[in-house]
């Protein structure tokens, strides 16, 4: 029997703003096989489906700036809780966590985590910053002002580096190009970085490693997943690039294949999920987050970011994860959705309380 509850789906259309979002000079036929804006509504569809199984309404809504037009969506529909899918607001990154906060300011229960959660992520040095300040390992790093120079001396890191977009995630900006192991390649990137995305960028030093993510799901640390770069050529780092997440075709998406759980030693699975717990707890992370994890070479777990609102699409890592720790797809839905829900109920009955 359903229970007797509203949902509404809230997502962010899919805008292009970018001339390229792969990190690297534009290349038409990646664009055309480009799976980040294809595949959404086919998800979007599902999730509804699964979610009306056990709700008695769902609906779903885009967001845009228009943000009187989605205030008064939102009051005539009244849900119950709020599905948060937003993950950008007309392809502006930073607006992700502002959409929350008006979800928050309408008195309305939400999925996942906190507008202060999602702004302190996606800030790349802030989230390092406060990681470092727990005492969780997170690679060197320094940021790199979009209209500052800098010199060869000011670095101060050791090489390889990879240069990042401070401010986006789904790896926008990276490719085999972001690792850069001299000045002149750092430099070269940066600007086309800058030029492409007006936006600062965080450098780090690149941990020579195995790539690990931790799905975490109400505070438990589910099976940990890794990327297998086995196949991909020498001269290509061992890196998660936004073709090989999106791109078909490319030779990362050929080439990076997750498997999970991922074949670790006992002790390094647990010094693992002990970091990414940490990390976790350190953002004030709520419902399901991913950690994203470079392994060194000689066992050491760094974390590289935390995701507060990571994909969770039928095919996504973290659904791959749930699968792994014997939880079905609808179930996870539906998990997330009554984490959202016992919040509502423990707040309706403060109020009633006082």
């Amino acid at each position: 029997m359903k229970e007797n509850v509203k949902i509404l789906i809230c997502y962010n259309a899919p805008v292009s703003i970018f001339s390229v979002y792969n990190g690297k000079p534009q290349d038409e036929t990646a664009k055309a096989n480009d799976l980040s804006e294809n595949n959404f509504s086919k998800e979007l569809e599902k999730v509804e489906q699964s979610l009306s199984k056990n709700f008695a309404e769902v609906k779903s809504l885009a967001v845009d700036r228009d943000v009187q037009k989605t205030i008064n969506n939102i009051n005539a529909f009244n849900p119950d809780v709020i599905y948060n899918f937003v993950e950008s607001l007309e392809g502006i990154s930073f607006y992700e966590w502002c959409m929350t906060g008006l979800f928050e300011l309408l008195y309305y229960e939400i999925t996942g985590c906190t507008p202060i959660t999602l702004g302190n992520c996606l800030n790349k040095a802030r989230a390092k910053a406060i990681l470092r300040a727990r005492g969780i390992l997170t690679p060197e790093y320094r940021t790199l002002k979009k209209t500052k120079r800098f010199t060869k001396k000011e670095i101060k890191l050791n090489y390889p580096m990879i240069l990042k977009l401070m401010n986006e995630d789904a790896s926008i900006g990276i490719s085999e190009l972001s690792v850069v192991n001299n000045y002149t390649e750092l430099r070269k990137q940066f600007s086309f970085l800058v030029e492409t995305y007006n936006q600062d960028v965080i450098l780090e030093e690149y941990i020579q490693g195995r790539e690990l993510n931790v799905a975490i799901l109400g505070g438990k640390a589910l099976p940990i997943s890794e990327i297998n770069f086995s196949g991909l050529p020498e001269d290509f780092p061992n890196i998660v690039t936004y073709d090989g997440k999106w791109t078909d075709g490319s030779v990362y998406y050929n080439y990076t294949k997750p498997v999970c759980p991922a074949p670790l030693k006992e002790r390094i699975k647990k010094k693992v999920h002990t970091t990414a717990l940490a990390a976790y707890d350190a953002l004030n992370c709520r419902d399901y987050s991913r950690v994203d994890i470079r392994l060194s070479n000689d066992g050491v777990p760094y974390v590289i970011e935390v995701n507060p609102n990571p994909d969770i699409s039928s095919d996504s890592g973290f659904a791959r994860a749930a699968a792994a720790d014997g939880i079905r797809y609808d179930e996870l839905l539906y998990k997330i959705a009554n984490f959202a829900l016992s919040r509502k109920k423990k707040n309706d009955s403060q109020a009633k309380a006082s």
